[in-house]
């Protein structure tokens, strides 16, 4: 391997840019966080059966999978350490949260490593291995410390009593370089919330996944009386207990803001007053997704929201029907939206007869038959009457595709209504999608997927050994090779794994 390196002899420029390439960051440090529009995927589990990756999910599969061809590029040789090093720290990811300390201690010896990261993600936050939520903390914000140029912040976890010391430091030393952050906070911890808000200008999406209270009154206190301007927040998502928050944000200047997205989970009352917010910011949005069990008027939110280009809801809503009679639609709109061109649909388990819904059918079929014909009466109005711009409309629940692919498609009885639908999609070439993105009714099939698979492997060996690849000008068929030496050095990293983010990295040494 070492003399197939010499017959590769590249400036440090190109280097970098090679090992650019390989580290495949670019949708690491998008600065949009994901929405439930992004696609889950197939995969086959270690028991061998089909399962759903969320977009998150994906996404940390990509974060593994990049750390390790950084690491492979390091572990090579001097000078690939050299070049390489700062790739390893550009973005921080734990599914393990006791390696935070290991990474703090590796950051006191050397500082200077925090100036590349760009993105720190913890999966996990909880204490193990003789570490105690203290020592987690002052880990963690002794990593911030040393990032300056942070942009993007996610835990995905509840943080608890240590959200407002982590939320400080973040507010301290990434004040002007932090974009979006994804946070999971008490809550009690609502006024931290608020705060830290009020000392990020820069900030242009934010996830907030708000627990449930410990008391029935949050008390705001001063927070309650600030008006924030968020001049480039483009972005909010919001899950659980978020009334508080979408309450006061009502009366704040957002005018960059273009994607809402609202997720009340399972929660029945004190349904957050979403019309009083659309008043104030939604003639703007573009994109709004509604995830709730109360029936919301999207007729009325439709027209607030005339750029929407997406839009979300829940199709097991009792909406109005201006006729009585069996196959009327839903009136979902009161005009023809002109900007809508993707439509995404939550709920939807019981339409099809499968999983859950194929035993509550026999234990309440009056229920369950009130709400498979409130599901036809919302998809017979997904039309281009409605929405003359109408591309796609897509099926967002991943446990109803579950549940299709393990019956083998919809229940006899039900099949005539995924083809009544399925051909009212046709017949206005709109395409009908489930959350993967592919057309609602093709499953995985393992022998499709073993060609698949055999195929994309043909390609990527015949555009190795024709030395193609398209960024880097210039590079030709030496970038070939060095694909094939970068896999190489994968596997020989994986021969001889070590902890993420060891104290006895050996920065100063060499392989």
């Amino acid at each position: 391997m070492a003399e197939r390196r010499k017959d590769v002899d590249l400036p440090a420029e190109i280097w970098t840019q090679v090992f650019d390439i390989a580290a495949d960051e670019g949708i690491i440090f998008d600065h949009a966080l994901p929405t439930v529009m992004a696609k889950s995927a197939w995969f086959k589990s270690i028991y061998g059966e089909w399962t759903l990756r969320t977009s998150q999910e994906s996404l940390n599969l990509i974060q593994r999978r990049s750390y390790a061809t950084k690491k492979a590029i390091i572990s090579t040789c001097k000078s690939w350490r050299r070049y390489g090093s700062e790739f390893l720290f550009r973005c921080l990811f734990f599914d393990d949260p006791t390696k935070l300390r290991s990474l703090a201690a590796i950051l006191e010896s050397e500082p200077t490593l925090g100036w590349w990261t760009r993105r720190i993600h913890i999966t996990r936050y909880y204490a193990g291995r003789e570490t105690t939520m203290e020592d987690m903390e002052s880990a963690l914000i002794s990593i911030i410390s040393h990032c300056p140029n942070l942009e993007i912040f996610i835990v995905d976890w509840p943080m608890g009593s240590a959200f407002g010391v982590i939320a400080d430091a973040l507010c301290t030393h990434a004040r002007r370089s932090l974009s979006a952050v994804s946070w999971y906070a008490p809550a009690e911890a609502l006024p931290k919330v608020i705060w830290a808000l009020d000392s990020l200008p820069n900030l242009q999406s934010i996830h907030l996944n708000v627990q449930a209270p410990q008391d029935e009154t949050i008390h705001l206190g001063a927070a309650e009386d600030i008006c924030l301007s968020l001049p480039n927040l483009q972005q909010i998502s919001l899950h659980g207990f978020f009334q508080e928050f979408l309450e006061q944000a009502t009366g704040w200047n957002l005018p960059s803001l273009r994607s809402l997205s609202f997720d009340f989970g399972n929660h029945r009352h004190d349904i957050p007053d979403l019309l009083e917010f659309l008043l104030r910011h939604g003639s703007e949005l573009t994109f709004l997704d509604l995830n709730c069990i109360p029936t919301l008027d999207v007729a009325k939110i439709l027209d607030i929201c005339p750029a929407l280009t997406t839009f979300t809801f829940n199709a097991d809503w009792r909406l109005p029907v201006p006729d009585t009679g069996d196959g009327a639609a839903s009136l979902i709109a009161n005009r023809p939206h002109e900007n809508i061109t993707h439509i995404g649909c939550h709920g939807l388990l019981y339409a099809f007869g499968v999983g859950y819904a194929a035993a509550y059918a026999s234990a309440d079929p009056l229920r369950n038959h009130l709400i498979t014909r409130t599901n036809e009466r919302n998809f017979a109005a997904l039309t281009r009457a409605n929405f003359p711009a109408l591309k796609c409309v897509r099926a967002l629940s991943r446990t109803l595709l579950r549940d299709l692919n393990a019956a083998d498609g919809p229940d006899e009885k039900a099949y005539p209504r995924w083809e009544k639908w399925w051909e009212q999609c046709a017949r206005q070439r709109i395409r009908f999608e489930d959350c993967t993105g592919a057309e609602l009714g093709n499953l995985p099939q393992d022998e499709e997927s073993d060609e698949s698979d055999e195929e994309e492997d043909e390609e990527e060996e015949e555009e190795e050994e024709s030395g193609e690849w398209e960024e880097g000008p210039g590079m030709g068929g030496q970038v070939g090779e060095l694909r094939q030496l970068l896999e190489e050095c994968r596997k020989m990293s994986a021969d001889r794994e070590e902890p993420m983010f060891t104290s006895d990295m050996g920065w100063q040494g060499t392989l």
